[in-house]
């Protein structure tokens, strides 16, 4: 039956590949279950496609061809178009077998609040709002508070909070007395010299060195000439302090100008790319990218799909990006990053010169930086082994606990009693394979919650048998047999748990409870707790999973018991979404003035129909 299904799989595939068209496009690899495992771009959709399956190259490359059950496509008008479209379905499916960062954190900005009268300058995570800039990403937090130091002593801006300055003693505060703000809360300065100083700012973040320091020196000039020799020396020691820096930044002559060097080092299933950011020769920011590369791919391919990533998200692109040598396409590079900057990019190697030592320190980093992960990585797997080994010795386990589940139980008073269950397999979590569980009986018996969690757990560890991998309702997480089952808790929660898990118990797995304020670890038929000693690998590392039961148990609590704790006599009304729900508060204020509002009342708010206003009135007052 298998055999039948391979061949009927590998006749579709046929076919559409047949059917591809010979044009610049887009293509999109899905399995069986309709998920994206890769989305690629070509001059030629069929030629390139044909590549997937002639030779795969690598491992991973195979591995994802014997997944493939469907190919869809979308044809562009050129090349460079295919690129952009690509990156767009990459960011909103996120294949597996595609590019990606390994982590999703928020990388650090500086914000710059140009909506208020007198500008903030801010630290933020977030580049959404309006009428705000935002120069980043900064490599680290700590960069980002570094940048905003110096730019407060040079260009003395106001740090306080909201969208005026000042506070309410209507006195300036201590940063202008430490020369760190112009104090524009008293009028010591006007609205028009304060934002010339952000636009100064907001010069330096561009990376606009030689012109701010031009600026400065005739700005010095002027007021000496003037005889302004307060605002000249003020003027003068700004000089001085940018000059400072960019001799300590300067890893170049100015004639390098602005670019940036994007280096990649690339090993089986990992990856890491270098940006080094230069601005008027100033080497401004160095960033370090760790991708996951499940396909293996070349450094090559590596490098274009990260090119395009990164600058989706950029704020800026430079007018010239220096890449690797053997970079094949960058002709193709440079048309799509000149279009979304709106003016011509130049994407080509360095040969010699300032411009290819920067490369090659980029180059380098890239290398270093992927060794010393690699380093971490298997130091982490290493101590993972021996917490896993010296947790089977000393539970006297047939084979070492490669899956493990914990059980938690969180509640608060009578309501939103909740339970979770996470997996750790070869000592690492497994967030996929994480479950929630609301009590449905129980709530105030701790012991009879956990009871009846675990006797749903191994009811859907039943179900899961009589299913196919292919149906929809499977679910792995349940299907899969643990060695290790943990119950947070002490004797009473593990006597709960055993009668419930006779099935599991049969099949080889192990369960015992680990108590909190001693952390002693219940084996059953063992009359006395397991004290294991607090350093060691096996203790640390059945803490680490106790942890996250709770964590991801309190977390769900807290989610239903604020969905419960925000909800209002708004919700029930007849008519009303979020929009005219958010109209009313609004116009009322409170839900206790709605109460109170008459009918004509609730005819006369803004953007509410009359007849919804009618039924609203009828549906409170029948309600009371």
């Amino acid at each position: 039956m298998a055999v039948k299904d391979e061949t009927d799989r590998a006749g579709r595939l046929r076919e559409q590949r047949h059917s591809l068209p010979d044009s610049p496009g887009v293509y999109v690899f899905k399995d069986e279950k309709g998920k994206v495992l890769y989305v690629g771009k070509a001059k030629s959709i069929r030629k390139r496609v044909a590549g997937h399956f002639s030779k795969p190259g690598t491992r991973g490359a195979a591995d994802m061809v014997a997944l493939i059950v469907e190919i869809e496509f979308v044809v562009t008008q050129t090349e460079a178009e295919a690129l952009l479209a690509e990156q767009n379905f990459i960011k909103r499916l996120r294949p597996r077998f595609n590019i990606r960062l390994r982590d999703d954190k928020s990388y650090p900005y500086i914000g710059i609040s140009l909506d208020e009268d007198y500008p903030r300058i801010y630290f933020t995570r977030e580049r959404h709002r309006r009428n705000r800039a935002y120069f980043g990403p900064f490599s680290s937090a700590k960069r980002v508070r570094e940048t905003l130091d110096l730019l407060g002593k040079v260009f003395q801006y106001r740090t306080c909070e909201g969208r005026e300055p000042g506070r309410q003693s209507g006195s300036p505060c201590l940063d202008y007395f430490i020369k760190r703000c112009q104090a524009p809360c008293v009028g010591y300065v006007s609205k028009e010299e304060y934002r010339a100083n952000v636009d100064t700012i907001i010069a330096f973040l561009s990376g606009r060195y030689r012109q701010i320091e031009r600026e400065l020196d005739e700005g010095m000039k002027l007021a000496a000439a003037d005889q302004e020799f307060e605002v000249a020396a003020q003027l003068r020691n700004r000089l001085k302090a940018v000059r400072s820096l960019l001799e300590r930044q300067r890893i170049t002559n100015e004639a390098v100008g602005t670019l940036d060097a994007i280096a990649v080092a690339a090993e089986e299933t990992d990856a890491n790319a270098q940006v080094f950011q230069v601005r008027d020769g100033v080497l401004a920011d160095r960033q370090s990218f760790y991708l996951e590369n499940a396909a293996a791919r070349d450094e090559s391919e590596v490098l274009e799909e990260f090119v395009l990533q990164y600058y989706a998200s950029a704020l800026s692109i430079p007018p010239q990006v220096i890449v690797a040598r053997d970079t094949v396409r960058t002709g193709v590079l440079e048309e799509a990053l000149s279009e979304r900057r709106g003016s011509p990019v130049e994407v080509r190697p360095a040969e010699r010169g300032d411009k290819r030592r920067i490369f090659e320190l980029a180059e380098r980093n890239a290398r270093l930086a992927l060794d010393q992960d690699r380093l971490r990585s298997e130091r982490r797997r290493t101590r993972r082994i021996e917490a896993l080994d010296g947790l089977q010795r000393s539970l006297g386990m047939p084979q070492i606990p490669m899956r493990i589940e914990c059980f938690d139980i969180s509640n608060l008073g009578e309501t939103h009693t909740v339970a979770s269950m996470v997996v750790f397999e070869g000592g690492a979590p497994k967030k996929a394979d994480y479950r929630r569980f609301r009590i449905r009986e129980a709530a105030q018996d701790d012991f009879a919650a956990m009871g009846e969690v675990l006797s749903r757990r191994m009811s859907q560890f039943r179900a899961q048998k009589e299913l196919s991998p292919h149906e929809k309702e499977f679910d792995a997480s349940f299907a899969a047999l643990p060695a290790l089952i943990v119950i947070d808790g002490g004797k009473g929660q593990l006597s709960s748990g055993l009668a419930e898990l006779q099935d599991f118990r049969a099949l080889g797995t192990v369960v015992i409870s680990l108590a909190k304020q001693l952390e002693e670890v219940f084996v059953p038929g063992r009359p006395a707790p397991l004290l294991l000693p607090h350093e060691s690998a096996p203790l640390q590392l059945l803490q680490r999973v106790r942890d996250e039961a709770h964590r991801f148990a309190i977390e769900h609590h807290r989610t239903r018991r604020d969905r419960a704790m925000t909800g209002s006599v708004l919700d029930d009304l007849p008519g009303v979404g979020t929009t005219r729900k958010r109209l009313i508060l609004k116009h009322f204020g409170t839900p206790e003035r709605f109460l109170a509002a008459s009918r004509e009342e609730l005819e006369a708010v803004p953007g509410l129909p009359g007849k919804v206003a009618r039924d609203i009135h009828a549906h409170v007052h029948k309600t009371g």
